[in-house]
């Protein structure tokens, strides 16, 4: 029953969606297929990725050039010491608690755990149709 590393991925995408296996193909088969085409609003979206992509390496670019020969006082730099700190301890911390929370089973979906004398308080409760 061992899988290939090929076979898991395409099974593991198949999951969450991204890929389809024909449906008149048995389902052994690890030949992917992928769309056709893509939409109207996939070409939306890529089109304002790719937009925000370059607005952001100009930006970049005017940053680096424009800010050429200027200083950063001493406040400035613990400014920045301090704000990686804090950004580190807030990850951390955020981590600790999901590993947490994973660990003492809060993760898990709710269970309703029905009272053992059910019929009696189902006598009381008024039923509306």
């Amino acid at each position: 029953m061992s899988k290939t590393v090929p076979e898991l991925l395409i099974g593991v995408l198949e999951q969450v969606g991204v890929m389809k296996r024909p449906g008149n193909k048995d389902r052994t088969s690890t030949e992917p297929t992928m769309p056709t085409r893509m939409g109207l609003g996939s070409w939306i979206i890529l089109i304002v990725l790719l937009l925000l992509l370059v607005a952001t390496g100009v930006v970049i670019y005017f940053g680096w050039t424009l800010a050429n020969g200027t200083d950063v006082p001493t406040s400035g730099y613990a400014a920045m010491v301090f704000g990686v700190i804090i950004s580190l301890a807030v990850g951390f911390g955020l981590m600790a608690l999901i590993f947490y929370s994973s660990r003492k089973g809060y993760d898990e979906p709710p269970v309703l755990i029905a009272p053992e004398d059910d019929s009696v308080e189902s006598k009381d409760v008024v039923e509306t149709k």
